[in-house]
């Protein structure tokens, strides 16, 4: 079978240990040809896929190659994600985008709707779902362990920003201009798009606060709760800890699950409603190798690249995981609303674009 030819479009360091790799070691898929705006960046791609076509600019990318490309890979800093995917599905291409889909949920609905259009799958990079033990946790979860989901919490500890390449601008993260917010846009999207899998709903309201130290114009810490039609979701997200770690703890009817980095634990208990004796509690723990700890994620990317490639060949234009990054892009627009009104509740919808361009006090 003829391999699936791709561009990537921006080359920093989710492109270089994450992406990259999974391509390489996947007979399926060939990188013909990429853009970067930085010319070490250009050179560091030649040395990676020798014979590969390189470009200063996603437009001229386009032009020259997409009809000898079957996707593009966009890996770019967050506020040029809507542009390049949109300009990309106009030329007939598959689109596989990092996260977040978009900085503003118009532009997240646009690329949906042209993908939709053009029958061109969109695919956002939810890679948390792909790691291992959160595969696990699906599995206890399908297999009716806990009973039915009504509560999580998901707390993301770093002790600093994850930093760029030093060829181009290091710390793009904390400058909202590239980013389009702080923790909250960086992180959210795994912290919700995980919320919605296990409560198995959509919230409808969010309530947010956030903060940040120095002189970034984007927030280092945000703790959220939000409502959803089948319970709720409380977040705490920060990059001013003292450690790197995840805790995710899933709260059934029926017993919970407690996840801290590779370890997962769950609890269960065979009585009814109510208080169940001491005697009746069942904990099992187990260890589900996921490579926290690697920030490149690299193991993870194979199995989506096996989901994008499910999804060309079943012409599933926008699955689930699109509408979910939809979903994640207007949460946490809520959330800075909801930050903004001093925590109060906002209903998802309610944001309008004046609160939207407004900045954090």
């Amino acid at each position: 079978m003829r391999k699936r030819r791709g561009a990537i479009i921006g080359y920093g360091f989710i492109s270089e240990r994450g992406h990259g790799p999974a391509y390489q070691g996947n007979a399926e898929w060939d990188i013909v040809a990429a853009a970067d705006i930085c010319g070490a960046r250009r050179e560091r791609l030649a040395q990676t896929f020798p014979g590969i076509h390189l470009y200063d600019d996603f437009r001229a990318l386009l032009s020259a190659e997409a009809g000898n490309l079957d996707f593009v890979d966009i890996t770019t800093p967050p506020h040029m994600h809507a542009p390049i995917a949109l300009a990309a599905l106009e030329a007939g291409l598959h689109v596989f985008c990092e996260k977040p889909m978009a900085v503003h949920p118009d532009e997240a609905r646009a690329m949906l709707a042209m993908a939709e259009r053009k029958k061109r799958v969109l695919l956002p990079v939810m890679n948390y779902k792909h790691a291992p033990v959160i595969r696990a946790v699906r599995r206890a979860i399908d297999a009716g362990q806990i009973g039915s989901v009504r509560q999580v919490t998901l707390t993301t500890f770093r002790n600093t920003h994850a930093r760029g390449v030093d060829d181009w601008n290091p710390d793009w993260r904390r400058q909202r201009r590239y980013s389009g917010g702080g923790i909250a846009m960086d992180h959210g999207s795994h912290t919700f798009y995980l919320a919605f899998d296990w409560l198995g709903s959509y919230p409808k309201t969010i309530s947010a606060r956030m903060s940040h130290l120095g002189r970034a114009d984007t927030e280092d810490t945000f703790s959220a709760t939000a409502t959803f039609p089948t319970g709720m979701a409380t977040m705490h997200l920060t990059w001013t800890a003292g450690v790197r770690k995840v805790i995710y703890t899933i709260h059934g009817d029926k017993g919970a699950i407690r996840v801290e980095d590779d370890d997962i634990e769950i609890t269960t208990h065979a009585g009814h409603s109510g208080v169940v004796a001491p005697g009746d509690w069942r904990v099992t723990t187990e260890s589900v190798p996921s490579d926290w700890m690697d920030a490149s994620h690299v193991n993870w990317f194979s199995s989506l690249l096996d989901q994008f490639g499910r999804q060309i060949d079943a012409r599933d234009y926008v699955g689930k995981d699109a509408i979910d990054a939809l979903r994640c892009v207007e949460l946490i627009d809520a959330a800075y609303l909801s930050a903004r009104r001093g925590c109060k509740d906002v209903t998802l919808g309610e944001v309008q674009q004046d609160d939207r361009l407004c900045e954090l006090n």
